[in-house]
């Protein structure tokens, strides 16, 4: 069977790399991708596993030696992998391939595969079972611990304000997609009480009947997403079309309720909801391919990979498309939730490998399938729709006139009819790539189920699928903040670093709500300023974590006595190293205004000098803004660099005397405590290890 299964994917990837010139069908990308994770997820996730890792279910975990019922607390696996995908799969991997495919198609896949495979997926599952072997501790306080006092600030201090910077950017992209959407905003809030409902009979109603909640959680959903529907064209539609200032108030104020009520109660079963909306609509998506069969109508490489000239981003194909594409692939943010929630839930040692590797790989599969959704339109299309609005113009002749000249054609008819079809007043430069998902989305759907006369119905339903999907990270994202704060000030003052305590709880979540929901409102309120300001910052903040988080598992793997296994995170570790201070170095120092921060600082500031606006600036004062920002941006991301190196630089010297230390490696874990918990032997994972 595994042979067959290599076989094909053998023949997909052939025919990706030697096609040049004719038309492809996006089912051999389907095909590809899943081949590849089905011998990752058997064969690699497997060795690294027992071989690195080397599990032990008869040791208790932390879920179950310090159950409170509030943090920490026995799930099952089932229901945790839902949390856990759930709480990772946020915006990146819908956003970022779509805006990728101006590189062509086959970079980003080749990137998202391989790089889920080597990288994020062992990142996930290595930072999960180090975690949970620490009592659940955060990164953070992880490298504070193995590093030392000097990495350890430097890395407590980088991840917190990297984590801010996440989880605003990610919640204005949930207000983008809500405000004025009375379907998204009515289907989405009815997520939180069948969340509860489920909780409760899960915990209190009906303990253990998993299957049995998941079925009446699912129907409830199916009726949500219906009901959504109808609410958009009733008399209601009014109460639940909110401005962006108030879905800022709606976030901030459930951001901090999911962060301090107990985890069963509403975090896990809603995360676990949603991902069945999550995963089956991708898997939808992937059936609409199979049978739609769409064309690749994007290059399978781009000259703007080359030229790093793209109107969509600037800058070449390495490091940028790197960088872009960064959940799906590899990302630093699920390091903070595989050292946040989920090893304070896992139930067995063992578990590690399903929801650590099998959930990253999940993700990366919705990945794929946002890039097929992006590189089977027209491009004439994605570049009227994803180049930015001083270049397009605001009418539909300007518009064709610049995609003209980028080399595509589309009439202003076609640009007007692909507005009118969706029921969009204009979908030119309609950027941030979750338009272009929607759309991509609703082709796709449409030419399956329903005709083109469902068009509009889908991209509608596409974008409330996208604020659902990426609000999960939201709050998950805010109660891994309070971890992290937590052990960040417990370090100061003991109590507060009692995840028990719950005055701390309240206190931290409230000041980690407060810091993203101040820049949310200023960028839900100002175009330039708040959390717009810092959404440059994003994607080399992102994988500065993912560099953090592979430097403690690396160090933790050398001091550990495993230093013939260090290179499973060690290389993954130099590419994405030589990947983010390459991106940093030039967004400091290219002289190219469109990269680099002080550059596009300098070119501001001489047109100021001039008296001229230039965009997306409207007026002087707007000028004087992107000053500011530009400059702001370039000495973040140069302060970013500076405290990941003193990181890699302290963690390295800590590897060479582990290595040359005579005595027995020093250990940080938690001292072993015989499992009392009893479950089912696992499908295809058997309960495994010894106590060595």
């Amino acid at each position: 069977m595994w042979t067959t299964v290599a076989l094909v994917g053998a023949v997909c990837w052939g025919v990706l790399a030697l096609s040049r010139g004719e038309e492809i069908s996006a089912v051999w990308l389907v095909l590809a991708a899943l081949g590849s994770y089905a011998i990752a997820y058997r064969f690699y996730s497997r060795f690294v596993a027992r071989r690195v890792l080397k599990p032990d279910d008869r040791r208790a975990t932390p879920a179950e030696r310090l159950e409170d019922g509030v943090d920490f607390q026995p799930t099952d696996r089932r229901v945790l992998l839902g949390h856990h995908f759930a709480a990772i799969a946020g915006a990146g991997p819908l956003v970022g391939p779509v805006l990728a495919a101006q590189m062509g198609y086959l970079p980003g896949t080749i990137w998202i595969v391989a790089g889920v495979i080597f990288a994020g997926a062992v990142q996930d599952m290595v930072v999960l079972f180090l975690s949970m072997r620490r009592d659940g501790k955060s990164l953070g306080q992880m490298a504070r611990d193995e590093i030392g006092r000097a990495g350890g600030a430097a890395a407590l201090i980088a991840v917190f304000a990297i984590v801010i910077i996440l989880l605003g950017v990610l919640a204005l992209v949930v207000v983008n997609a809500l405000a004025h959407s009375p379907w998204g905003t009515f289907s989405v809030a009815m997520t939180i009480p069948i969340a509860l409902f489920m909780g409760f009979w899960l915990h209190r109603i009906r303990p253990g009947r998993v299957v049995e909640t998941s079925l009446i959680g699912v129907a409830l959903l199916l009726l949500a997403i219906i009901g959504g529907s109808w609410i958009q064209d009733s008399s209601l539609a009014a109460t639940f079309t909110l401005s962006p200032t108030t879905l800022v108030f709606c976030l901030v104020g459930y951001g901090f309720v999911a962060s301090v009520l107990p985890v069963w109660m509403l975090l896990a079963p809603r995360d676990y909801l949603s991902t069945f909306m999550k995963i089956g609509t991708i898997a939808l998506l992937a059936v609409g391919v199979v049978m739609a069969a769409p064309v690749m109508r994007a290059e399978a490489v781009s000259d703007f990979a080359s030229s790093g000239a793209g109107p969509v981003f600037a800058g070449s194909l390495f490091p940028f498309l790197f960088i872009t594409i960064a959940c799906g692939a590899l990302s630093g943010f699920h390091a903070l939730v595989a050292s946040g929630t989920t090893p304070k839930l896992i139930q067995k040692e063992s578990q590690v490998r399903m929801i650590g590797y099998g959930a990253m790989l999940m993700e990366s599969f919705v990945a794929i399938m946002a890039l097929i959704a992006a590189a089977t339109l027209e491009p004439g299309l994605y570049y009227a729709m994803n180049a930015p609005a001083g270049l397009l113009g605001t009418t539909a002749e300007s518009a064709s006139q610049a995609v003209a000249g980028l080399g595509f054609t589309i009439s202003p008819d076609q640009l007007t009819q692909a507005a009118k079809a969706v029921e969009e007043q204009t979908l030119i430069a309609r950027t941030g790539g979750a338009p272009t998902l929607a759309v991509g989305m609703s082709e796709i759907f449409s030419g399956v189920f329903g005709g083109a006369g469902m068009k509009a119905f889908w991209y509608h339903f596409a974008i409330m699928f996208e604020a659902l999907f990426i609000l999960t990270t939201v709050d998950a994202g805010t109660r891994v903040g309070r971890f992290m704060l937590q052990d960040m000030l417990g370090n100061v003052w003991k109590p507060i670093g009692r995840v028990t305590w719950k005055p701390g709880i309240w206190l931290c979540s409230g000041i980690v709500v407060a810091a993203w929901g101040y820049f949310l409102y200023t960028g839900a309120t100002d175009p330039l300023g708040g959390i717009n300001q810092l959404f440059p910052l994003f994607g080399i903040a992102n994988q500065l974590l993912a560099a953090i988080a592979l430097t403690v598992c690396t160090t933790v793997l050398v001091k550990s006595g495993r230093l013939r296994w260090a290179w499973v995170t060690a290389v993954p570790l130099a590419w994405v190293v030589a990947v983010t201070f390459t991106a940093g170095w030039q967004k400091i120092f290219s002289d190219d205004p469109r990269i680099g921060f002080f550059a596009q600082r300098d070119r501001y500031a001489d047109g100021i000098d001039a008296g001229e606006v230039i965009a997306p600036a409207k007026n002087l004062d707007d000028m004087h803004t992107v000053v500011t920002n530009s400059t702001v941006d370039g000495v973040l991301i140069a302060l970013f660099l500076l405290l990941v190196a003193v990181v890699i630089v302290n963690a390295a010297v800590v590897c060479v005397r582990a290595i040359r230390s005579p005595g027995p490696p020093a250990t940080t874990e938690a001292p072993y405590v015989e499992s009392r918990l009893d479950i089912p032997e696992q499908a295809g994972e058997p309960l495994v290890g010894a106590r060595p």
